[in-house]
């Protein structure tokens, strides 16, 4: 079934999670975006679980919060901070469009990436050593909703490339069931949130509209539209704010 075989091609090309393989195809294809947050949802019951068992054990935030920031990378084989990292290099330069999309395919890795990766690195590992139990299954949502939020732009938002791995999914993707399914995961991710802590949920709408605008901006203003890259930045970006603001926000308020 054509379904099932997208179901397939997106946890094996955005997730190191062992699943028999597919003809990459067109028609494969079609629905693997519709998928695409599933992978998300295993990353943050994996993180669920991690904090859950550190806060039965007692075990450090120190460890807790290490093992936390690398547990994204570990499954996903950091297919997303590759693209932020490379991102971050071409946003570095302050150089014309053109030169910044060609830093973007540059194989080599630039001071300002190594920098930016252990920046993030860093904050992220320090807002999951704040989390509790509580907060790691509100966590679960942020990284649905990340991968929601990446599918929808890929098919409303314009490519920066004619070719490209972007351009061929964004192609191949069934735009509307794309988008049915992205506001479906949108919803499901607020519900979560409303029922754990009510407060917390239109805090997260108004966070991620700003991710998502932000993105679209800076990507056509500096790159005059989306790419892989790019959206592996987005979707690294909109994950570590939203983890700030349930983590943080949980002990402001």
């Amino acid at each position: 079934m054509p379904v099932i075989r997208s179901l397939l091609i997106a946890f094996s090309t955005y997730s190191r999670i062992p699943v028999p393989q597919v003809e990459w195809n067109e028609e494969n294809r079609r629905y693997s975006m519709c998928f695409f947050p599933l992978v998300g949802l295993a990353i943050g019951l994996v993180l669920w679980g991690w904090v859950a068992l550190c806060c039965r054990l007692k075990i450090g935030v120190f460890m807790q919060g290490a093992v936390a920031a690398l547990l994204p990378l570990v499954i996903t084989g950091g297919i997303h901070m590759d693209g932020y990292m490379d991102t971050t290099d071409a946003l570095a330069s302050w150089q014309p469009k053109e030169k910044r999309l060609e830093i973007l395919k540059d194989s080599h890795t630039g001071a300002f990436a190594v920098m930016g990766c252990a920046g993030y690195l860093l904050l992220s590992a320090a807002i999951y050593a704040e989390a509790d139990a509580s907060a790691g299954v509100r966590l679960v949502g942020v990284f649905v909703l990340s991968r929601a939020l990446s599918a929808l732009a890929l098919v409303k938002m314009k490519s920066a490339r004619q070719n490209g791995m972007l351009s061929d999914v964004s192609k191949a993707a069934e735009k509307r069931m794309v988008t049915l399914s992205g506001c479906v995961y949108a919803v499901l991710c607020l519900i979560l949130w409303a029922v754990s802590d009510g407060w917390i949920a239109p805090i997260c709408v108004l966070a991620s509209a700003f991710c998502y605008l932000y993105y679209q901006h800076m990507a056509y203003k500096q790159f005059g539209g989306v790419t892989g890259d790019l959206a592996g930045w987005f979707l690294q970006i909109t994950e570590l704010v939203l983890s700030a603001v349930i983590v943080i926000g949980g002990k402001l308020i």
